[in-house]
């Protein structure tokens, strides 16, 4: 299998749209920065055929494996847990934190539902055709275990703030947990901790900014007339506007990211499914076909990305990009819960995924599927999509594009919070170093809508999945201790010491 670097993606799906002026300039300077960061971080594992895979993407695989056998399936056996707690059935409004459980959840979810789902899924099919979608379900169900396990732990080792805010993620686990449980490796477990709070940092900037305003900007540009239209050369002026939004909520912090998310998660969620629903509803007589192209493409023998090993590949690396298993980023979102019991924002972790990846991106998968566009030639990413869309009514790019916005919007704001806390993890909370990072932030969405969509993707994947080496280093040494709270807290719940707010006395008659 050849090297899926930026450059490569660069060549599959091509550019958003021609750089000119002040945005070829932009893209002048950042463009190999891209590709020297996919080369670093893409390094091939060699494997028998002539074939090669991306270390990295094996490493997310096998930690996905190791978590669900190890806590004995909790994906599968938790799940319905997980939703009794989200709709807060064991709720502690008493507890420390600054959110609730379903709070938590969305903003965590706004940070991974975003256009990997849109635009990810396009760049999967296009390289690794439909057989990726099988693997990319696989890896969001195995992933479950991955956000089960780190998002417990951000709880377990957050820090109170004196200001009553919370401050946790991998970056406080690495340092705090593995001293704690492994002395002789307090100092590994700092370093650990510092690496990772800067590829947070790196992260943020490269997923939460760049690809987003970049892929928003491409659907934007679609829909206003291309390169006739208004927008032609000015995705910088377009980037300001939307830096602006996101800054609106980025300085107000978890809380405020919270109660948009709250309201925001759901619409957009509502919004992409009803459009989608629609769209497979005109096609319901290709779905069978879908589903049998994906199966056949998931196992066929054939040569290069139409084979299994090309599209297990690519469909673990572009769902890793989608919910972020094994890279710790929600972990940071979901310590800000109101709980008193670190496993229970664990359970309430399954369901990103599940949402991100088995729902959302197998709709949009189907929907290019059945509408045969990812055969066709000259659409890219979130392009790609769009043009499924538009398969059955004309407007439905409007549509899309909404969805797009809110997607890009809600991923963005809660990528400034994880970043913003990283920076306060490497500076003692220093207000001016957060309020420092939040304007580069800010300043990279502009650079993102000037920029090619090879590049984005390069750096994008690079800086994101860079996460998952401190972190699951972190959370192997660490996953007997998420055992033993998961054998108490289990045990607990099964003798009815920790009971559900739903269960009433005996004497008092249910509603």
């Amino acid at each position: 299998m050849s090297r899926l670097t930026g450059a490569a993606l660069a060549l599959a799906v091509g550019p958003a749209q021609a750089a000119t002026g002040i945005d070829a300039r932009i893209q002048a300077i950042f463009g190999p920065i891209a590709d020297w960061l996919s080369a670093a971080v893409f390094v091939e594992l060699p494997l028998p055929g002539g074939l090669s895979a991306s270390a990295i993407v094996v490493w997310l695989a096998v930690a996905a494996c190791v978590f669900t056998v190890y806590f004995r399936f909790v994906n599968l056996r938790g799940f319905a847990h997980g939703f009794r707690v989200i709709r807060g059935d064991y709720a502690d409004p008493t507890g420390p934190g600054e959110v609730s459980h379903f709070q938590a959840l969305t903003a965590a979810v706004s940070g991974t539902v975003g256009l990997g789902n849109i635009a990810g899924v396009a760049v999967a099919i296009t390289v690794g055709g439909p057989g990726a979608t099988f693997w990319m379900i696989v890896a969001g169900l195995l992933g479950m275990s991955s956000k089960f396990v780190e998002c417990t732990l951000g709880v377990m080792y957050r820090r109170q703030n004196a200001d009553g805010s919370v401050s946790g993620g991998p970056m406080y686990y690495l340092q705090q947990g593995i001293a704690a449980n492994h002395p002789k490796l307090a100092g590994l477990g700092k370093g650990l901790a510092v690496f990772y709070a800067a590829c947070i940092v790196g992260g943020a900037a490269g997923s939460g900014a760049l690809f987003q305003a970049n892929q928003t900007f491409a659907q934007v540009f679609a829909v206003t007339g291309g390169a006739e239209g208004p927008l032609a050369g000015r995705g910088w002026l377009f980037g300001i506007g939307l830096a602006v939004l996101t800054g609106i909520v980025v300085v107000g912090g978890i809380s405020r990211i919270g109660k948009v998310t709250a309201r925001l998660v759901p619409a957009m969620a509502a919004v992409y499914l009803l459009a989608g629903a629609v769209v497979l509803a005109v096609n319901a007589d290709r779905i069978p076909t879908a589903v049998a192209a994906i199966l056949h493409g998931a196992f066929s023998g054939e040569a290069a990305y139409g084979g299994v090993l090309g599209a297990l590949i690519v469909g673990f690396r572009r769902a890793a990009f989608s919910n972020e298993a094994g890279l710790g980023s929600a972990a940071i979102a979901h310590s800000a819960v109101r709980t008193r019991e670190p496993l229970t924002e664990g359970f309430v972790a399954l369901w990103e995924p599940f949402i991100d990846t088995v729902v959302i991106c197998t709709m949009t998968a189907l929907i290019i599927i059945v509408s045969g566009q990812y055969l066709q030639q000259g659409h890219d990413g979130v392009a790609l999509t769009s043009q499924a869309f538009a398969t059955v009514l004309p407007w439905f790019p409007y549509v899309l594009t909404v969805a797009v916005f809110l997607f890009a919007y809600s991923t963005m704001i809660t990528w400034g919070y994880y970043g913003t806390k990283a920076v306060g993890f490497l500076t003692g909370e220093s207000v001016l170093a957060m309020n420092l990072f939040k304007a580069v932030f800010l300043a990279m969405t502009v650079v993102g809508c000037s920029m090619q969509l090879g590049s984005i993707v390069g750096i994008a994947d690079a800086m994101l999945l860079l996460m998952s080496i401190p972190n699951l280093i972190g959370v192997y040494l660490l996953m007997p201790v998420v055992r033993r709270e998961l054998d108490s807290y289990l045990a607990r719940l099964k003798s009815g010491e920790i009971r559900s707010n739903r269960v009433r006395p005996a004497t008092e008659s249910p509603r």
